[in-house]
């Protein structure tokens, strides 16, 4: 069984699924910037912002270590999911979006949590 933070996520995230099976190939597979054939909203704008930042911030100096490269490489990943909702929160009028969106800030910042506290017991930060 899917645990309800990863469905969640995984929920927030189809729509950005299918915009990356039409986008362009090159660079990120699948995660370019391709202009989208909808209006530029500021909630769009907002998603945009986001997810640059996200990749951006993902882009890590691998240690080798599976685990430390995996953590690190995740912690702004739940960041960007965080953004995200905070995104849906602030533009959303459907009460399950808001629900779903505040049940992904707050597991995501738990999980964040988590992973700092690993890292620095591990040393690593």
């Amino acid at each position: 069984m899917i645990p309800r933070a990863l469905s969640l996520i995984l929920m927030l995230a189809a729509p950005a699924a299918a915009f990356a099976q039409g986008a362009s190939h090159g660079g990120h597979a699948g995660h370019s910037a391709a202009p989208s054939s909808g209006a530029e909203t500021p909630a769009t704008k907002a998603y945009r912002e986001a997810n640059a930042k996200m990749h951006k911030d993902m882009d890590i100096a691998y240690t080798g270590d599976a685990d430390v490269d995996f953590v690190r490489g995740m912690i702004p990943h739940h960041q960007g999911a965080i953004d995200m909702a905070k995104v849906a929160l602030q533009n959303t009028k459907d009460e399950q979006i808001r629900q779903w969106a505040t049940a992904v800030i707050r597991e995501q910042e738990r999980e964040i949590a988590e992973m700092r506290a690993w890292l620095k017991k591990k040393g690593v930060e």
